[in-house]
């Protein structure tokens, strides 16, 4: 397997970001792109990058602006549009470090928000995208007095940072990964009132657009993630239009089902459903 890391400017290019990727010595037949989650980082995704690069897949990832190795305040944006415009600027780089091939996205989590904002802005160029754990319908985070407090507080101190308060042992079944969680460097849980205003704002828009998809989905969830509720992916992908969409439920699975003690079915479908579209394509988006 080769390994890379470096920097790419960021979306408006006051920034570098990190990145890392994956790939098979052999031939690549595919890249995924990995989008993480609030607070972790691109590294996470051991599980995902185990099981694809032996199949042809290159996976990329980079660190969101104030996470893992990147540069920023902690878990601070002025804008959605900065985690947009991030991600534009690294499809834009992937295709020069692998020509000519098909791209899907995966987002988890915060990144299956971030994705689910992009493909529904600028879906052309990409064959298809794994939305993981979308925060639809949080628990217990958006609590009526402090989405006040960060409303007031996003125009007055918009960096005003204060904990998430997420349970970390609602990620994964498995202690080891929850261990590994807690002890991993580059994992933060702080997070400003201005990112908690853009996030709600974020997270409307796209419930109110689910309609608008236009390139295949497949939305999984763990069937008891204490994070974020599997009924808003539910919901959402009864909305969606598009007939090429696809959902997982997992029984009894934490938030990152990539990372639960069920990941191997995870992985199956996933690769699984990366195999069908890649065979198939996309008539008039194909790279």
């Amino acid at each position: 397997m080769q390994y890379t890391e470096g920097i790419f400017p960021e979306g408006d290019g006051r920034l570098d970001l990190y990145f890392q990727s994956w790939r098979a010595n052999q031939a690549t037949r595919a890249v995924l792109v990995i989008i993480h989650g609030f607070g972790e980082h691109s590294g996470r995704y051991a599980n995902v990058v185990n099981h694809l690069v032996p199949q042809g897949y290159a996976i990329y990832g980079f660190d969101l602006k104030g996470h893992g190795r990147s540069p920023g305040q902690r878990g601070h944006i002025n804008s959605w549009n900065e985690y947009r415009e991030d991600v534009r600027a690294f499809l834009q780089m992937v295709p020069r470090r692998e020509p000519n091939l098909p791209i899907f996205l995966l987002g988890h989590s915060m990144g299956a928000l971030i994705v689910l904002d992009y493909i529904l802005r600028h879906p052309a160029g990409l064959r298809g995208a794994v939305i993981s754990g979308a925060p639809l319908e949080p628990v217990g985070v958006a609590k009526p007095f402090l989405v006040l407090v960060a409303r007031v507080l996003s125009w007055v101190w918009p960096r005003f940072s204060l904990p998430l308060g997420l349970d970390t042992r609602g990620i994964s079944r498995d202690m080891n990964v929850v261990k590994a969680y807690k002890a991993d460097p580059w994992v933060h849980g702080k997070t400003t009132v201005r990112w908690g205003t853009e996030i709600l704002k974020t997270i409307e828009w796209v419930k109110a657009h689910a309609a608008e998809v236009r390139i295949p989905v497949l939305l999984i969830h763990g069937g008891s993630d204490p994070l974020n509720s599997p009924d808003g992916t539910r919901s959402f992908f009864n909305k969606i239009a598009f007939p090429d969409k696809e959902m997982k439920i997992y029984s009894g699975s934490y938030h990152e089902t990539h990372n639960d003690l069920d990941y191997r079915q995870v992985m199956r479908d996933i690769t699984e459903w990366l195999e069908r579209h890649l065979k198939a394509g996309i008539p008039g988006m194909n790279r």
